[in-house]
């Protein structure tokens, strides 16, 4: 059974379908990708998992039953952890704040409880360890983290927490290669302890990587969901980008480049060449 299933999911703002008709299952101990490019309503159908909007028509069921989520709050509390792209974390405040953030450990001091600083530093430092990170101090203010390591301590804290399902936005948009490779390592870890994994993303080289289901995203709609065997990359990344508008970009490039003899009308030349290798890979 899988532990979220959406089922022919619509979500509209006034006239607005931001979406249309989405279903989509999350199993636990998966990869599930959703890819699209900007406008493709990845964010809606997140907000919507999150408990920040709910459906205007479909179902929401979570471990086979219908829910109705009314707050990320309710939805945190099931088991659905979301790491948005600016990572709901004070760069000011101690990684060991950030870790727990309104979940703070306390221990008694006379009549009154306040927070055990020492019991939460020691649990930062070892679910940090456990994927791989190693921290000089976890007093340090997390904005001294790099872009990586601030995406490996929201996962860390997502998983610590018990998060049956994580809801990734974009956690390698803003990183460089190598960063980006440790958080793809990071998503199989939390992968590996069985929680599903719902990894947002333009990026189809990223999401080839580590991807078990692909659903791909266009203007609201869904061309399908499919598993990793089921295409190639190739196939993926046409439907990404579109493939008729790739067709169309290439022919007009083309075009140009036979207009103009210049060495900006060979470099167009060489694009086109290169859009009609994507859109028509070899079989």
């Amino acid at each position: 059974m899988a532990i979220i299933e959406l089922k022919d999911v619509t979500k509209s703002f006034g006239r607005v379908n931001a979406l249309r008709g989405i279903s989509i299952k999350i199993d636990a101990g998966e990869v599930h990708c959703l890819l699209g490019d900007n406008g493709a309503g990845k964010s809606t159908l997140i907000k919507i998992l999150s408990g920040v909007h709910k459906p205007t028509q479909g179902q929401y069921e979570f471990d086979g039953k219908p829910v109705e989520l009314s707050s990320p709050r309710e939805a945190l509390d099931m088991g659905i952890a979301t790491v948005f792209q600016d990572l709901a974390m004070l760069p000011l405040m101690s990684i060991t704040r950030n870790f727990f953030l309104g979940r703070e450990p306390k221990k008694a001091l006379g009549p009154v409880e306040v927070f055990d600083s020492g019991k939460a530093s020691k649990i930062t430092n070892e679910e940090l360890n456990k994927i791989g990170i190693e921290i000089r101090d976890p007093d340090q203010a997390v904005g001294t983290l790099s872009g990586g390591e601030r995406q490996a301590v929201a996962i860390a804290r997502a998983v610590y927490f018990g998060a049956r399902v994580l809801i990734l936005d974009e956690p390698t948009s803003a990183l460089g290669v190598k960063e980006a490779a440790v958080v793809l390592k990071y998503i199989v870890q939390a992968k590996t302890k069985g929680i599903g994994v719902i990894f947002i993303t333009h990026n189809v080289h990223h999401a080839w990587a580590v991807g078990d289901t692909f659903t791909v995203l266009n203007r609201g709609s869904s061309y399908g969901t499919f598993k990793k065997a089921e295409l190639t990359r190739e196939k993926l990344l046409q439907m990404m980008a579109g493939g008729e508008e790739l067709e169309e970009l290439a022919v007009e490039l083309d075009l140009i480049a036979k207009r103009d003899p210049s060495e900006v009308g060979k470099l167009e030349h060489r694009v086109a060449e290169e859009l009609d290798r994507e859109t028509h890979p070899k079989q």
